[in-house]
């Protein structure tokens, strides 16, 4: 594979050879301290070294487990995305998506597991791809790095942080007038050089800046920061639209070389189509911040803030396949279909485009009231909201040319290397299957979210201080309200349609050196289609064939009440300084879920691979509710060993909720004339997963920002969320069972005529169609166990260091490839490693770092997804010019690496993406 499993040994080589060297002495460094609220103090530093350090205190400062990273200078982030940045960290590890950062998993639990917080409030998230759900998680990629102060990561859970994370808790905290003494300004200004680039600007700019300032003897403080990224990025894909099971006439398929030992039923595997596309990707980011603070007593502090971002992205696609309707050919020993072959067929020229607009707003209101000396109180409250394709706009078009049906001799693929080597056989054909004269249309497709989701918060909370004897030394105790509302207008149309095609600008591109980082690129389709779906669509509107899309909505609010209560405690054990943090939250939680959607009249026979429902004009809403209350119990407890060597325990029970789109009671069918007959419904009686967490660490912190640590972490997890399936009936709008009208068709059907042909819809006398009902549910519990090693080393005052980590996750259960009853499986698992190797002096910070990711299980729908291990080396340097003025570069993915995806079995490629490095070189300036 292009990926080897571990590429580690080289890179650590190189990075641990440039940082034995010897030079001048290291950059500033500075330090946390507690204040007697025993909170975090971060005292203002600059530098990587400087950065480290903070970092470093504030995990051997904190309960339980926490591991942190800070800005090296105000508006100076260590990568140029928090994903980037995160993954640093041991036990993180972040999904990509267009080579870059987008969502983290934490612990082998993938992004729904964790929950992301934005100075302690939970935000919404919002998406418009029917293909990606509707999910909890915070996409990384929408927020600017440069407004970013710093980031905790808690893996260990507590009663006064906010429940929702099973993996961890993670919180990006941004910046405060009253954080800097007086004036503070900083500007960045650099220009984005993606080497992928096909289509669009070679450099795209990216802008940054914050000013911040006291007023009124530094009672009153505003703080305004914005950033504005624009960024180009080509990709190359090639891959299948997934791999099912037991498709196809069993006759033609030869399974002979299947190992029945493994494999007793001699299940095969097809291939739906096999694929080679050029995405184009345009994307405008915007983020911005206002705080103001205000301060007219000593004891009494006010904040106000309003933040934004607003993304918008573009990707134009273009797409040579075909599809596999009558595969042949022989099995390999799991019984994947490797090189199947299709006589009398046609290709398909595809042209995509998917858009993406989201509106991001919350505004905060903070009250701090030292009420004595012993006793403070805090009330935060926040309203904030994801809203994507405001305007209504489709998220997803595209259409789909061809050849005429059967014109094409023979279309195959040998999955048998990285990528598939495509065969075509369209000697009959006069022209070729190329030849615009031998192309027809065929169909498209209009599909994607309006979603508005929207949280609002009110927490108060309170402390209380002993300053007397004892060992008791402060409460905490709190209420946190959160209401939760998610609406959906899922806005989907499809239509095959027989419009003409001379007034649509097609033309092929010769693939050239498409996936040329993967071994066989040559033997891929040798030309990719260019045309763009928009005029294809006008075709459509002109000829009096288009159809208004079929709205659906869905909804759902979820409120939650939670009080706590947590006592620090500080004592001695032998003579030993021991720090105890217990406590315990209750949470009671509400869901009411709806959807609004059209019954089913009868189903359609218009396409011989197509059933489609027929729906009645007027929209049903179906409403279902559910509820549930949980205790969530913590105790840390440190036990300081030396002065040096620190000893920790945790337990804690967390919970994390069920992905929204889960909870939507309405039923969505996808059906085939031969099978399969799938539908899914939503259950909003979902309970949480709940887990029982163990932390046992030992650690060692030296004076000048080096430690090191090993930990090991046990969670035994209840209440996993899986499909449990029912095979049965849908019953139409009257009532009756659905039935299917391909079977003994009547005479003109399939007919894909707009206006639905009598004789194609379903009759009472036709076979009643048994559909395979998926339905979420509770349905699984699992241990999963694992180790994190840590060192992060400076080597004297030569200006080197070094940071290095590696985590090992291991689960009860493994994912058994021949088990085809499996429903329920844990994503996201698996080993992680980071090598960080540095340099610094007065002026000149140069950085080495390469992040490794064995391969896991991403997905489990039908199929499995798995993604293969993936390596990553990034590299940035810096210059100060003088104590203003920084120049600096960044190199992303400098050794080119590629993703593979693939099913079940490592020959079922689903895709191989590359992209290419990406650079970066701009000016910074501070005051």
């Amino acid at each position: 594979m292009i990926n080897n499993r571990f590429k580690l040994n080289s890179v650590y080589m190189a990075i641990l050879m440039a940082t034995g060297s010897v030079a001048t002495a290291h950059a500033a460094e500075g330090q946390a301290e507690q204040d007697q609220n025993g909170e975090v103090e971060v005292i203002q530093v600059s530098g990587i070294r400087g950065s480290l350090t903070k970092s470093a205190d504030v995990k051997r400062s904190s309960f339980g487990v926490v591991d942190a990273i800070t800005a090296e200078d105000i508006g100076k982030f260590p990568d140029t995305n928090l994903a980037e940045s995160l993954q640093r960290i041991s036990g993180v590890s972040i999904d990509r998506d267009n080579n870059e950062g987008n969502q983290v998993t934490v612990r082998g639990f993938g992004p729904n597991f964790n929950l992301v917080t934005l100075n302690g409030r939970q935000m919404p998230n919002s998406s418009v791809l029917q293909s990606a759900g509707i999910s909890r998680s915070f996409n990384f990629r929408e927020i600017a790095s440069e407004t970013v102060s710093g980031v905790e990561v808690h893996k260990t859970g507590k009663a006064y942080v906010s429940s929702g994370g099973i993996g961890a808790t993670i919180d990006i905290q941004t910046a405060k007038p009253f954080d800097y003494d007086g004036f503070k300004a900083f500007a960045s200004a650099k220009a984005i050089h993606d080497t992928s680039v096909e289509e669009g600007d070679d450099l795209t700019p990216e802008v940054s800046g914050m000013i911040s300032n006291t007023f009124l003897d530094g009672k009153l403080g505003v703080l305004l920061s914005a950033s504005y990224s624009e960024r180009h990025s080509h990709r190359d894909r090639a891959g299948t639209e997934g791999w099912v099971r037991n498709r196809g006439n069993r006759d033609k398929i030869d399974t002979s070389a299947i190992d029945t030992s493994k494999n007793p039923e001699q299940a095969f595997w097809t291939a739906w189509t096999a694929t080679s596309e050029h995405y184009d990707t345009e994307r405008e980011r915007t983020n911005a911040q206002l705080v103001l603070q205000y301060s007219p007593i000593d004891s009494l502090t006010a904040t106000a803030d309003y933040t934004i971002s607003r993304f918008e992205e573009t990707s134009l696609t273009n797409r040579s396949s075909f599809w596999f309707d009558d595969p042949s050919g022989a099995t390999d020993a799991n019984g994947t279909l490797v090189m199947p072959r299709n006589p009398n067929d046609e290709l398909n020229f595809w042209a995509w485009e998917f858009y993406e607009e989201k509106e991001n707003d919350s505004l905060g209101l903070n009250l701090q009231w030292d009420y004595s000396d012993k006793l403070s109180f805090e009330l935060d409250f926040h309203d904030s909201e994801s809203h994507s394709n405001p305007d209504g706009d489709t998220a997803e078009t595209l259409a789909n040319l061809k050849n005429p049906p059967g014109s094409v001799d023979l279309i195959g693929a040998d999955f048998v290397g990285d990528i598939p080597a495509i065969i075509v056989d369209d000697s009959s054909l006069p022209g070729g299957a190329y030849d615009k004269a031998n192309i027809v249309s065929d169909l498209y497709q209009q599909r994607g979210y309006e979603m508005e989701n929207n949280i609002q918060q009110v927490h108060l909370s309170g402390t209380w201080f002993n300053d007397g004897s004892g060992d008791l030394n402060k409460i905490t105790f709190g209420i946190h309200k959160t209401k939760y509302e998610v609406d959906t207008y899922l806005s989907e149309v499809f239509a095959f349609v027989n419009v003409p095609l001379d007034d649509l600008d097609l033309k092929f591109v010769d693939a050239g050196d498409t996936m040329d980082e993967f071994s066989g690129y040559k033997d891929l389709f040798p030309y990719i289609p260019k045309y763009n779906v928009h005029d294809f669509v006008d075709i459509v509107e002109a000829e009096g064939v288009y159809q208004e899309p079929n709205i659906t909505s869905n909804g759902m609010e979820e409120d939650t009440l939670a009080a706590y209560l947590s006592v620090d405690i500080e004592t001695e054990f032998n003579e030993l300084p021991v720090r105890i943090n217990a406590g315990v939250r209750y949470e009671d939680t509400d869901v009411d879920a709806y959807s609004i959607q059209p019954g089913i009249i009868a189903m359609n026979y218009n396409h011989p691979e197509e059933l489609r429902e027929v729906f009645a004009d007027d929209a049903t809403p179906q409403k279902l509710s559910g509820d549930y209350t949980r205790i969530l119990p913590n105790v840390d407890f440190q036990l300081d060993v030396t002065d040096d060597i620190v000893t920790r325990f945790s337990y804690s029970r967390t919970i994390s909720r069920a992905d929204i789109s889960a909870m939507f009671p309405g039923t969505t069918t996808d059906a085939r004339p031969d099978g399969p007959y799938l539908a899914s419904q939503g259950n909003p009686s979902l309970l949480p997963i709940t887990s029982d967490n163990f932390d046992f660490s030992l650690e060692w912190y030296g004076d000048d920002g080096s430690y090191a640590s090993v930990g090991y972490f046990k969670k035994f997890v209840e209440n996993f969320i899986g499909a449990g399936v029912e095979n049965r009936t849908i019953a139409d709008v009257n009532g009756n069972a659905l039935t299917n009208p391909s079977v003994n068709p009547r005479p003109g059907c399939p007919d894909a005529s707009a206006t639905p042909n009598p004789n194609c819809l379903s009759q009472p006398d036709d076979p009643v169609i048994i559909w395979e009902v998926s339905t979420p549910s509770n349905l699984q519990n699992n241990e999963i166990d694992g180790w994190e090693f840590n060192v992060q080393y400076m080597f004297g005052e030569t200006g080197f260091g070094t940071v290095a980590n590696y985590t090992i996750v291991d689960s009860d259960e493994s994912f058994n490839r021949f088990d085809f009853d499996t429903t329920v499986a844990l994503t996201g698992l698996s080993d992680s490693a980071n090598l960080v190797g540095f340099y610094e002096n007065d002026s000149l910070q140069v950085r080495l770092a390469y992040n490794w990711r064995d391969d896991f299980l991403q997905a489990l729908g039908n199929e499995p997804t798995y993604t293969e291990s993936y390596g990553q080396l990034d590299a940035s340097i810096s210059y100060d010019i003088n104590d203003t003025f920084s120049v600096f570069a960044d190199g992303i993915n400098l050794l080119n690496e590629t993703v593979r995806r693939h099913a079940r079995f490592e020959e079922q490629l689903l895709t191989a993406e590359q992209y290419g490095p990406r650079y970066t070189v701009g000016v910074r300036a501070k005051w």
